[in-house]
C-alpha cells in the first residue's frame, strides 16, 4: 500500500466514526511562547486540553506535520545513525474534547490495524500504565480490561512512568496512556527472542508504533495531580513507522516515503547505499533533513541565526556537512531535491507547492554560503594545527571554531584524526556545557500554578473599539526569570490589550485599583487562548473591579505602523509585481519591518516609488474598512489577502483601505491620514528571494525629518554657508584625492630613501640576514619595503614595527628558502609576537601581519624576535 494510500484510509476510517478531518497546524509556532515547534501531535489542540477554549466538534482526527530536534524531545543526532528516528514526522491522531475514552479509543485502534491495515495481531505487543506510588496512582486496570478482549494477556505489559504516563511539560494535562508495538523480525528471530523482552529497549524491529493518551489529570507546580473537569483522548501515530510496517521492509527510509528523495541523492551526488555505512548514513541523513527544512521554510521560518530560524538552520547545515563529507559533495546540491519531494508530498500538504521556489532558492543560497564557512573553516583549522604543541588539539580553540565560525566539531574531529591528532573532547565539552547553561540561565522560567477567581469566564478582547474598560481578574500565577524577575501573569474577563501576534507587539499600560495603586502592564501575549498580561505586582486585593487603560501613544505608533505595512504591501506588488508576497513583519511603535518575496534588489527608483504610492494613500485619508468574524472563503472571494505562514480559524477579520485588503487580527488607525508620513531607512536582503524594508511613520518620521534638518544645518555651517552645499563637498573631497596622492608619493619616497640606509643595518644570526626595525610608514609602505629588501639578499628575516592612530603594527618577511631551511613560517612569528602588542593576527608562510592595542610593547616584540633565528 502506497504512503498517500495509507494516510487516507486512516482519515477515511476516522471520517466513519464521527471526526472531523482538519488540516495540518504550520509546523513552525508563532502564538506560543513556550514552544518554538509544533512537537506531538497534541500541540495545536493543546487550548481544548487546558479549557481555554471549544473545538467546533469534539471529535477530531488529522495528520500533524512535527519537528523535534530541541529541548525534552531532541531526536537530531541519533538522525541518520538508525532507522527510526526523524526531525521532521507525521503523527496521526484521533481526537476526544470530552467525548469518548478508553473503550472507544482502544476498540478503534485495534480494528483499524488488525482489520482495515491487517496487520498480524500475532505481531503486536501493548502497553498499560503499571500505576505509581509516588502519584498515588494505581495499574490502569480499565485499559488491561479493554485490551484483553482483542489481545491474549500475556501480550499486554505493565509500563512505567517514563513510557506510559504522558505528559504535556512539567505543568499542564496529562495521564495515562497505552502504547502498541509491533514486531517485524523475521519468523526466526521471533522464536529466538521473545518479542515482549524487547519492547521499549530501542530494538530497531520491535517499535512503538502508536500512543493512546488518556488525558485525565492536570499537573501542578508543586508536582501533585488534580483531576480534569473532563475526560479527553490524544492519540499519535508515527506516519512513517506505519508505512514501514504496511509495505513489508525494516526501515523506515526503505518506504516510499523517502525512497524516491534517497534514489535522487544517489543520482546527482555518484553515490550508492548499501555498501558503506557511512554513506548509507549520509544520504539518510539528507534526506531527513531535506523535509524538516522544506517544511519550515514553507511554514513561514527562513533560516537565521536566533530563535527557530537557528534550529533550521542548524538541521540544514548538518545535512551539508554530511554530503561534503561523506558524499563528496562541494558545491549545493540538496535545493535539486526540492522538485522530489514536491511531488511526493504536495497534494497531502500543499504549500510545499505554493512554496516551492522560496524553498529552493533559500536553500540553495545556504547551501554556498555554508560551503563557503566550511572552506573559511579548514584554513582557520590549518593554523590551530600549526599552532599547536604536542598531538592534542585544545578542546577551547576547537570550540571557538564550532562557536564562532561555525565549523563543525566532528568535521574538526575527523581531520584531525586524519593528520594523526587528537581532540581535547572533554575541554571541548565544557566549554559547550557553559555555553548552554548561560543559554539555558537567560531563558529559565519557573511558573507557579493558576489561582483561578472566576471559573469558567469567557475572555473576550474588545481592544478594537476601546483602549480603556473595566474589568476582573479571572486568574493569576506568579512567574520568576532570570532576565525579567518577578513578573506576574493576569487573566481579564474582557480586555482593551492588544496580545502580541501577526508580528505586532504586545501592548503595554496600567490597572487602576479603586483605593489609587496602579498595577503596570508590561506586556501582553497570547497563550493556549488565554489573553495574558505580564504585570510588574499585584494588586494587593485581586477582587472587585479594576480599569485596565493601554498605554494611548504606543497603541497609536503601533497602529500607524501597521496600517503601513498593509499599504507597503499593495505599493511594492504595484511597483514590483503581484509575485511579491508578504513572507514576515515586525511592527513595533517605533518602527516597522517588512520581509516580502522578490528575486533582485529594489532600486533606488522602484524603492521612491513604493514610498510615494503609500504616501499618495496617506494623503487620501482612506477611512479603515473592517469585516470581523466572516468566513475565510468569503474574505478570500472578495480579494483579502492570506498572509504567509499563518494559521487561520473558520471565522477571520478582513481589513481594507482603498484598494488594500488582507486578513489581520492587529489593530490599526482609522484613517490612513493618521500616518502622517511614511518614510523607508533601509532595504536589504534577508534570504534568497527574501528582502527586507525597514520604515518609520508618524511621530518617528516627524523626528527624523527634524533631524535630517538640524544635520544639514551644520554641514552648510561647515562649509561656511556654501550656496551650493553638494558643490563644495565635492571640491573638498577632490583637493583630499589630490592631496593623497601627494601623501602617498612622499611615503613612497621616504621608503625608497629608508632602503638603502636599512640595507646597511642587517646583522647576520646563525647563517640568517636579519633586521628588526620600527619605521614611521604605513602598512602598504612597509610591505613595499619589506618586499624590496627581501629581494636583495638570500636567507632575510624581517621584522618591522610601527604605531598608527595608537594602534600598533607588526609587520614580517622572511624569504622562501629560510621556511624549508629554518622551518619558520611568518605567521607562527606575528602571533607569538603580537602578544607584546596584545594583539594577535596572520597571514602567508613569508609575509604576514599582526595589529594590537598597546604601542609601547614594539620595542619589546622586536627584540623578541631575535629568538626566531638565534
Amino acid at each position: 500500500m502506497k504512503s498517500q494510500d495509507i494516510r487516507a484510509k486512516f482519515l477515511a476510517f476516522f471520517e466513519s466514526k464521527k471526526h472531523s478531518i482538519v488540516p495540518s497546524a504550520p509546523m513552525v509556532l508563532k502564538d506560543d511562547p513556550t514552544l518554538m515547534f509544533t512537537n506531538a501531535g497534541m500541540v495545536p489542540f493543546k487550548e481544548y486540553f487546558l479549557g481555554n477554549g471549544v473545538p467546533k466538534n469534539t471529535r477530531l482526527t488529522d495528520t500533524q506535520k512535527c519537528l523535534r530536534v530541541s529541548g525534552k524531545h531532541n531526536d537530531l543526532e541519533e538522525v541518520g545513525k538508525d532507522t527510526y528516528h526523524h526531525t521532521m514526522f507525521e503523527m496521526l491522531g484521533n481526537w476526544s474534547f470530552g467525548d469518548y475514552f478508553k473503550k472507544d479509543a482502544i476498540d478503534w485502534a485495534w480494528e483499524l490495524l488488525t482489520k482495515e491495515f491487517k496487520i498480524d495481531k500475532d505481531s503486536l505487543y501493548v502497553t498499560i500504565f503499571e500505576g505509581d506510588e509516588e502519584d498515588g496512582l494505581e495499574r490502569d486496570q480499565e485499559a488491561y480490561d479493554i485490551w484483553k478482549n482483542h489481545i491474549s494477556e500475556d501480550r499486554i505489559l505493565n509500563g512505567n512512568k517514563k513510557d506510559n504516563f504522558w505528559e504535556m511539560g512539567a505543568q499542564g494535562p496529562c495521564g495515562p496512556c497505552s502504547e502498541i508495538h509491533v514486531d517485524i523480525r523475521s519468523e526466526e528471530d521471533k522464536k529466538a527472542v521473545d518479542g515482549k523482552t524487547l519492547v521499549n529497549e530501542d530494538h530497531p524491529l520491535v517499535i512503538e508504533i502508536w500512543n493512546l493518551v488518556f488525558m485525565q489529570f492536570n499537573r501542578l507546580a508543586d508536582g501533585s495531580l488534580e483531576k480534569l473537569p473532563a475526560q479527553h483522548v490524544d492519540t499519535g501515530m508515527g506516519f512513517e513507522r506505519l508505512c514501514m510496517v504496511l509495505q513489508g521492509v525494516q526501515s523506515n527510509y526503505d518506504t516510499d516515503v523517502f525512497t524516491p528523495i534517497m534514489r535522487e541523492i544517489e543520482t546527482i551526488t555518484s553515490s550508492k547505499c548499501g555498501h558503506q555505512e557511512e554513506i548509507d548514513i549520509a544520504v539518510r541523513v539528507v534526506a531527513d533533513h531535506l523535509r524538516a527544512v522544506a517544511f519550515s521554510i514553507a511554514d513561514g521560518q527562513l533560516p537565521s541565526n536566533t530563535g527557530a530560524g537557528y534550529v533550521i538552520r542548524r538541521i540544514l547545515r548538518r545535512a551539508i556537512r554530511y554530503g561534503f563529507t561523506f558524499l563528496n559533495t562541494k558545491e549545493p546540491f540538496i535545493y535539486k531535491l526540492v522538485n522530489t519531494l514536491v511531488k511526493q508530498m504536495g497534494d497531502a500538504f500543499p504549500e510545499l507547492k505554493k512554496e516551492k521556489n522560496l524553498i529552493t532558492n533559500v536553500i540553495r543560497e545556504e547551501e554556498h554560503s555554508f560551503l563557503r564557512t566550511l572552506d573559511q573553516g579548514l584554513i582557520l583549522l590549518d593554523t590551530v594545527i600549526a599552532d599547536t604543541k604536542g598531538d592534542t588539539v585544545s578542546g577551547e580553540k576547537a570550540f571557538e571554531l564550532y562557536d564562532t565560525y561555525g565549523f563543525p566539531i566532528d568535521l574538526t574531529a575527523l581531520i584531525l584524526s586524519e593528520k594523526g591528532l587528537q581532540l581535547d573532547e572533554k575541554g571541548f565539552n565544557t566549554e559547550l556545557q557553559k555555553q548552554k547553561d548561560r543559554s539555558r540561565n537567560a531563558a529559565k522560567v519557573e511558573t507557579g500554578d493558576w489561582t483561578v477567581l472566576i471559573d469558567d469566564a469567557e475572555e473576550e478582547f474588545i481592544g478594537y473599539d476601546t483602549l480603556q474598560a473595566p474589568v476582573k481578574i479571572t486568574r493569576y500565577r506568579k512567574i520568576e526569570s532570570e532576565k525579567d524577575g518577578e513578573l506576574y501573569q493576569l487573566v481579564f474577563n474582557l480586555t482593551p490589550f492588544y496580545p502580541e501576534g501577526g508580528g505586532q507587539v504586545g501592548d503595554k499600560g496600567y490597572l487602576e485599583v479603586p483605593n489609587g495603586e496602579v498595577v503596570y502592564i508590561v506586556d501582553t501575549k497570547k497563550e493556549n487562548n488565554l489573553i495574558i498580561h505580564l504585570a510588574k505586582n499585584l494588586p494587593r486585593s485581586t477582587d472587585g473591579t479594576f480599569t485596565a487603560i493601554v498605554d494611548e501613544k504606543q497603541r497609536f505608533r503601533t497602529s500607524a505602523n501597521h496600517t503601513a505595512t498593509h499599504l507597503l504591501h499593495q505599493g511594492l506588488r504595484k511597483v514590483l509585481g503581484t509575485h511579491v508576497e508578504q513572507k514576515g513583519s515586525m511592527v513595533h511603535s517605533g518602527n516597522l519591518r517588512f520581509d516580502f518575496s522578490h528575486f533582485s534588489k529594489v532600486t533606488a527608483e522602484e524603492l521612491k516609488e513604493v514610498e510615494n504610492f503609500v504616501n499618495a494613500r496617506i494623503r487620501e485619508s482612506l477611512p479603515l474598512e473592517e469585516q470581523r468574524g466572516i468566513s475565510y472563503d468569503q474574505a478570500i472571494n472578495e480579494g483579502a489577502i492570506a498572509l504567509f505562514g499563518e494559521k487561520y480559524g473558520d471565522a477571520v477579520r478582513a481589513i481594507r483601505f482603498g484598494k488594500s485588503m488582507e486578513l489581520c487580527g492587529g489593530t490599526h488607525v482609522q484613517s490612513t491620514g493618521d500616518i502622517w508620513h511614511f518614510k523607508i531607512t533601509s532595504e536589504g536582503a534577508v534570504a534568497s528571494g527574501i528582502r527586507r524594508i525597514e520604515a518609520i511613520t508618524n511621530d518617528a518620521a516627524k523626528e527624523y525629518f527634524t533631524s535630517e534638518t538640524e544635520a544639514y544645518k551644520n554641514v552648510k555651517a561647515t562649509l561656511k554657508n556654501a550656496q551650493d552645499p553638494v558643490k563644495a563637498i565635492i571640491n573638498l573631497m577632490d583637493e583630499n584625492t589630490a592631496l593623497k596622492k601627494q601623501v602617498e608619493a612622499l611615503i613612497k619616497e621616504k621608503a625608497q630613501n629608508l632602503s638603502g640606509d636599512l640595507e646597511k643595518e642587517f646583522t647576520e644570526i646563525n647563517g640568517v640576514q636579519f633586521l628588526a626595525k620600527k619605521v614611521e610608514l604605513d602598512a602598504g609602505a612597509i610591505k613595499d619595503l619589506a618586499f624590496k629588501l627581501g629581494q636583495n639578499k638570500e636567507d632575510v628575516f624581517i621584522i618591522f614595527g610601527t604605531e598608527q592612530n595608537g594602534k600598533a603594527l607588526l609587520s614580517c618577511y622572511i624569504s622562501k628558502e629560510l621556511l624549508a631551511s629554518k622551518n619558520l613560517n611568518a605567521g607562527q612569528v606575528v602571533r607569538e609576537l603580537g602578544k607584546h602588542i596584545q594583539g594577535g593576527g596572520g597571514g602567508q608562510p613569508f609575509f604576514a601581519t599582526a595589529g594590537g592595542k598597546n604601542p609601547a610593547g614594539i620595542d619589546a616584540a622586536l627584540e623578541a624576535a631575535k629568538s626566531f633565528v638565534s
